[in-house]
């Protein structure tokens, strides 16, 4: 049976500063973004079968965010985070 890919990691969570801008007022500033940072274990799970143990060979440490928006500081409005900083690898 086939584990599925959080199995091989542990996670935790953690915020690091970011800088954005907002689009409404153009402020530049320093906002505290939340991410997941997913560790690989040292080794595969119980009940892992071959296919398990050639894909956590292939498996890597990275980091997901999970803030999508940010209040700006100045006016207090939403906007989104840009999207291509979404998923981060070591």
């Amino acid at each position: 049976m086939a584990l599925h890919e959080r199995e091989f990691f542990n996670e935790t969570k953690e915020s690091k500063p970011a800088t954005y801008t907002c689009p409404r007022c153009r402020h530049r500033g320093e906002y505290q973004v939340c991410w997941i940072r997913r560790v690989k274990k040292d080794r595969p799970p119980r009940g892992a079968d071959e296919r398990d143990h050639a894909m956590f060979k292939k498996l890597r440490d990275y980091m997901v965010r999970v803030d999508d928006k940010v209040v700006c500081t100045r006016c207090r409005s939403r906007f989104d985070i840009p999207s291509h900083q979404s998923v981060a690898f070591f």
